[in-house]
């Protein structure tokens, strides 16, 4: 999975990339301190797999992993040039979704670029700029469409498509609402839209407000609502927080997150959060050698799943054997479990579940 950081200058952006991939982006109180773009990649946690691999044995632990990609603060006019974000945009089109940072706190010693902190004002500022970079988009493939659009059928198809997406952008509308039939769907993808790919506002607040999950605070209200009207996720975090957390071992972590009352870090809601915003599990791999997490969709079939091992083991799929990891735990091992009847032989058509511990039978 990839996630692509964006926000205004000086909301905490960088702040949030460093304490998620503990990489160390330069992070500073003036606009345009992010230049080049900074890609992390950070593990999944997932506790399942330190127990899995003690019963196993397993020589090494291989998570799921997340790349995360922070570019340049974006400022209004970005689109014509302004600042620096907008020549960085192409670096997150191959993102899965769009982690966006909104400033949610008062403190006069952090400039904001426009002078005041509203989080409505903010994300329609963004949203701009991401329409007019997808604006951009449309127009050189309209223009490439539009050459052979006259003898070809199928292109003239597209053209009128093209055309139509880009008249709902420039009425200030996102490419995720646009309304099309499942072929043209399948069309918009390629073109690999900002305005199309799933948003999960990370609302940015004060220590204060983070113990009750900013339900106090009046600007978290506000994003949550623009989220409700757009389908999208939020998640509250205080990125200063969770630099000092990034900086902890384990015990200290969880002590430090129990003194301010969390159950869990700003990783683990973004994870949750993108996790269901994109409608994916884990299934699970043991063995003497490694244990390993893999993700999928919901409803992916076995063989697919298979195949994200392999190709190999999609291609020459026989069969899966499946156990759920509970009932692994709850046995003590994978024989323990087969005595009680609880691993099951499963087929083409089986559908992966969240948690299943997965040993592939396939033969090329």
């Amino acid at each position: 999975m990839k996630l692509g950081i964006v926000g205004l200058p000086n909301v905490g952006k960088s702040t949030l990339f460093n304490s998620l991939t503990k990489a160390g982006a330069e992070s500073a109180n003036y606009p345009f301190c992010t230049i080049d773009p900074n890609i992390g990649i950070v593990p999944v946690p997932d506790e399942r797999l330190q127990i899995l691999s003690n019963i196993y044995g397993s020589e090494k632990i291989l998570p799921a992993v997340i790349e995360f990609v922070d570019i340049a603060g974006l400022v209004k006019g970005a689109s014509k040039g302004e600042g620096l974000g907008n020549q960085f945009l192409s670096n997150i089109r191959e993102v899965d979704a769009i982690v966006h940072v909104v400033r949610c706190f008062e403190d006069s010693n952090v400039i904001h670029v426009e002078g005041s902190v509203d989080p409505a004002r903010d994300i329609e500022t963004i949203n701009l700029e991401l329409i007019f970079s997808d604006i951009e988009i449309l127009e050189r493939r309209i223009a490439r469409t539009s050459r052979g659009a006259k003898n070809d059928k199928a292109l003239a198809k597209e053209l009128e498509l093209l055309e139509r997406l880009k008249k709902w952008l420039e009425d200030g509308k996102m490419a995720k609402t646009f309304q099309a039939d499942e072929d043209e769907l399948e069309l918009i993808k390629d073109y690999n839209l900002l305005t199309g790919k799933p948003v999960i506002y990370a609302a940015n607040v004060s220590e204060e407000d983070l113990a009750d999950d900013g339900e106090n605070n009046d600007l978290v209200q506000k994003v949550r609502s623009i989220a409700n009207e757009e389908g999208s996720e939020v998640f509250v975090i205080c990125a200063q927080i969770e630099q000092e957390i990034a900086e902890l071992d384990d015990d200290e972590r969880k002590m430090f997150l129990e003194e301010l009352g969390l159950k869990e870090s700003g990783l683990e809601k973004l994870i949750r959060a993108s996790y269901r915003l994109l409608g994916l599990i884990s299934y699970l791999t043991a063995g003497p050698k490694e244990t390993r997490a893999w993700t999928i969709k919901i409803g992916t079939k076995a063989p697919q799943a298979a195949g994200k091992i392999h190709s190999d083991f999609e291609r020459g799929f026989i069969r899966a054997e499946v156990v759920s990891y509970d009932n692994i735990v709850e046995c003590g091992s994978y024989n323990g479990a087969k005595e009680k009847g609880l691993v099951r032989s499963e087929g083409k058509d089986y559908v992966v579940q969240d948690g299943d511990v997965i040993l592939f039978r396939f033969n090329v």
